[in-house]
């Protein structure tokens, strides 16, 4: 039985007021790290996640923030390094969809998904990267979806950001590996979330029966990889897709 132990890190996730980003922040505060919660609009879950790391012991704070805005990921990163210390890891969960067939994607379904879903990943990025390359260390782990790899009907754009989002892992891990500094992503399958309650309430039982485990995902088993791929036991592995999806990925 192994354990890790991050206590002395900071962490930065993005999207953290809730599902995959409430379940990230709190494993990652359970392995020792102090953490920044970044959020949109959801102020009092955010806080009630800040509140529940503190009583681990660990330092917390709350971050507004549009991750397809730069200046907002700029004031975000200050705040964060005045508040807690430089980011040691990262983890770009912020996401949105707009789900519709491909001929009804109006232009405007487009841009926001592109610039929250890639974009947003550049922005919180850039804004760590240089801290990360002086250091010779850093974990920078991005949240893609099964979509990205596997087509499913309806998500045109959200797969082709979050194909996007892969891909640049790819080309920073290159870049940034001889700094020491790993890039991956753990893509999702579909996980009991708010963000996905619609979707399994409209088609449960076809995408049930395109999963091998036949049952969702919970957002705790992905934090768990996320966790992994913070730590020392990640440190040989960069530039991967981990997908947690219940087997959906397969033909």
């Amino acid at each position: 039985m192994f354990t890790i132990d991050l206590t002395g890190k900071v962490a930065w996730v993005t999207g953290g007021s809730r599902g995959i980003g409430r379940a990230t922040i709190l494993a990652l505060a359970k392995a020792g790290c102090d953490v920044a919660i970044g959020y949109n609009s959801k102020e009092d879950q955010a806080i009630a996640v800040a509140k529940e790391a503190e009583q681990m012991g660990r330092k917390a704070c709350c971050i507004k923030m549009d991750v397809s805005v730069e200046d907002s990921c700029v004031a975000a990163h200050k705040q964060i390094s005045e508040t807690l210390g430089p980011v040691d890891i990262l983890v770009n969960n912020a996401g949105v969809i707009a789900d519709n067939l491909f001929v009804m994607l109006e232009s405007d379904d487009w841009k926001r998904v592109l610039d929250t879903n890639v974009m947003g990943v550049v922005h919180v990025t850039k804004t760590v990267v240089r801290d990360m390359m002086m250091k010779r260390a850093g974990r920078i782990i991005n949240i893609s979806s099964v979509a990205g790899t596997k087509g499913g009907r309806g998500q045109a754009n959200y797969a082709a950001s979050k194909g996007a989002v892969e891909a640049l892992t790819r080309s920073l891990a290159v870049e940034l590996g001889p700094r020491n500094i790993t890039v991956n992503c753990v893509a999702p399958g579909v996980i009991e979330t708010e963000m996905s309650q619609e979707v399994i309430k409209l088609a449960r039982d076809e995408i049930l029966s395109r999963q091998v485990s036949r049952r969702f995902g919970k957002p705790e088993e992905i934090a768990a990889w996320v966790v992994f791929a913070a730590s020392s036991y990640g440190e040989f592995m960069t530039g991967q897709t981990i997908h947690v999806d219940g087997g959906m990925k397969m033909p």
